[in-house]
């Protein structure tokens, strides 16, 4: 039985470190301990982890066009899995599922064919932007 780091099992399950180690504070991942007090994963958690959220290990599927995306100036990935994909005239929604969130982007036709994308496929959002806003809800009224 092989053994995962806690990065090594966030990067094979698309989520981010932070986020399985949340899971694992909640008891919601198996998990054994080191000597040193690290976490590991088993690659049989990993998998019950996938089965569980619909994507079975090696049932990603790679297209033959292309290459693979070796560096990027963008720092913001958030990696995730297809969860559909809708396309209409010359644009298509594609809906990733990033840990227990969803990112819609809006993206051309041609490139979603491009990329091959389908429901279930691991993809990467790359986030470039210049401006982050961030809002709250009022949910006790007005504040003095």
């Amino acid at each position: 039985m092989a053994f995962l780091t806690v990065r090594e099992a966030a990067g094979r399950l698309g989520v981010g470190y932070s986020t399985l180690k949340q899971w694992i504070y909640k008891g919601s991942v198996r998990t054994s301990r080191t000597d040193g007090g690290h976490y590991r994963i088993s690659d049989q958690e990993v998998a019950r982890l996938l089965a569980a959220r619909g994507t079975l290990p090696g049932g990603s599927r790679r297209s033959g066009r292309g290459g693979v995306l070796v560096s990027l100036s963008g720092r913001n990935r958030l990696r995730g899995i297809v969860e559909e994909v809708r396309r209409e005239g010359l644009l298509a929604q594609v809906r990733l599922r990033i840990g227990d969130q969803q990112l819609t982007a809006v993206i051309t036709r041609d490139a979603v064919d491009e990329l091959g994308l389908r429901r279930g496929d691991e993809a990467t959002a790359i986030v470039k932007a210049t401006e982050v806003m961030i809002g709250r809800e009022d949910t006790a009224g007005s504040r003095d």
